[in-house]
């Protein structure tokens, strides 16, 4: 994708950094060149929406940066071992026990066949999802040496130490531990499991590596895998230096995981490890926690099977600011397709030559994403501008695909037959068959999937064929 690369100079960058808990006015460490961190998935299942959600809020940061003129190098990990089901290092690992789950043995060979299984696709989700693909996406396993090698430095300063299941953090002996705040011990139950672990010389101290005899990696300490926390660390570190820009990653990992990763980088290397730490929130899908267990682990397809664009699901996101918690609901969603649809068949009747962007307009746009990612202002802007009949429709085109380089809906790759009617029919449609479509898209908007199949079928009787597609409605005459 092309972004612009002229400097903004209306506005400085402001953003939320989870370490003062303040907006901050952001300015990178090298010139115009930033580099970026975000917590990659354990690829032990299929990514759910409220997975991805984390993955929307950094692409528009990453494209935010760029649209001000930054180049991003962006880096994506992908935990494909080590990562145990509870943060404070017990519980079985999640790579085992997806393997178990799929009734394959337990090995690397099929551990690695399983993280590819699911990597893929993360990454089709991604890309379904306009998010722009990082520099690179380290894996955990790719990446064993560079960890090894970290823990032997952490071991060397005297910031680790051996116990009978492995080799764990010290994190009396760092004095800083707990940069991002952290809740009070006697009530935090994420870090009061010392029973479990009764040779840890604190409850707060975590693994570095897990020993295991019969899976892992040969170390001087021991055979095993390493923990989830020194994964980041090793892999930001290699590909970003010891001290880069911005790391992001989602609420849940501020307490323990991102205080961890701090620890262990600025305990090896007495630097800053990033300037500024930035977590976006949760979804609750029906005002219930995500979770399988919910049943309402939702999945892309999912949307597709209800003949919901994916990417309506990224406008409902935008709509919400990242640092506030969003209830999904079926009919929020089918309200932001039905917007994005709008939106989009603004946008198709304008011509496509042509055109400059609109200083006015722009001003808003960055004034609002300069916000700390203020996206829900940004799309005000957007459908100002859509409503705005002054504005030359040239003009307005052009000004839309600029704001798009930040959103990422898609307009600059819409289908060119989109127009006010969603239809695409030779010689038009009869005054009878626009009202069914009406009462159909009516029907689907109610949920009433009777109606709506029964309408389709009485179309398909008078010689109409209806497709649901991500982008509306198509109907041919046979």
């Amino acid at each position: 994708m092309w972004f612009s690369r002229k400097k903004i100079k209306s506005s400085p960058l402001f953003l939320y950094n989870s370490l003062s808990k303040n907006k901050e006015e952001f300015k990178p460490i090298h010139g115009s060149s930033v580099r970026m961190y975000t917590c990659g998935p354990t690829v032990y299942d299929y990514a759910h929406i409220g997975n991805l959600r984390a993955y929307i809020f950094s692409d528009i940061a990453k494209r935010v940066l760029q649209y001000r003129g930054f180049s991003v190098k962006h880096i994506i990990n992908i935990t494909d071992v080590g990562h145990l089901v509870h943060d404070s290092d017990d519980g079985e690992d999640k790579m085992s026990a997806g393997l178990l789950r799929e009734g394959k043995e337990l090995n690397l060979e099929n551990m690695y066949e399983l993280g590819e299984k699911y990597t893929k696709s993360f990454i089709d989700d991604l890309k379904t999802l306009h998010v722009l693909m990082p520099f690179a996406y380290p894996r955990a396993s790719d990446n064993i040496q560079e960890q090894i090698a970290f823990i032997t430095s952490l071991k060397q300063k005297g910031y680790a130490y051996n116990t009978s299941d492995g080799v764990y953090f010290d994190t009396a002996k760092f004095k800083a531990y707990g940069a991002l705040g952290l809740p009070g011990v006697e009530n935090d139950s994420a870090h009061s499991r010392l029973g479990a672990h009764a040779e840890k010389h604190d409850q707060r101290d975590f693994a570095l590596w897990k020993f295991n005899k019969n899976l892992g990696w040969e170390a001087s300490w021991g055979k095993g895998f390493p923990g989830w926390h020194i994964e980041c660390t090793a892999m930001a570190t290699k590909y970003l230096g010891k001290h880069f820009d911005i790391h992001t990653g989602g609420v849940d990992h501020i307490a323990i995981h991102h205080n961890n990763e701090i620890a262990q980088a600025e305990a090896v290397s007495n630097k800053r490890f990033a300037n500024f730490w930035m977590h976006g929130e949760f979804i609750t899908v029906e005002g219930k926690r995500i979770g399988k267990s919910e049943g309402n682990a939702i999945q892309l397809y999912q949307l597709k099977e209800r003949g919901i664009s994916p990417i309506a699901y990224r406008y409902l996101l935008l709509t919400t600011h990242y640092r506030s918690l969003m209830n999904f609901t079926w009919e929020s969603l089918q309200g932001a397709a039905t917007a994005l649809q709008r939106a989009k068949r603004h946008f198709a009747d304008l011509p496509v030559n042509g055109g400059k962007v609109l200083d006015v307009y722009r001003e808003k746009f960055e004034k609002a994403v300069s916000d700390d990612l203020d996206t829900p202002k940004a799309v005000a802007v957007l459908w100002e501008l859509l409503k705005d009949d002054s504005v030359l429709p040239r003009d307005k085109r052009a000004t839309v695909l600029n704001f798009d380089q930040v959103l990422g809906l898609g307009f600059k790759d819409m289908p060119s037959e989109m127009r006010s009617v969603p239809v695409s029919v030779s010689g038009g449609v009869s005054e009878e068959v626009t009202k069914l479509l009406e009462e159909r898209e009516k029907a689907r908007n109610d949920k009433n999937w009777a109606r709506s199949d029964e309408l389709r079928d009485i179309l398909l009787g008078m010689g109409f064929s209806v497709e649901d597609t991500p982008d509306g409605v198509k109907v041919v005459k046979l």
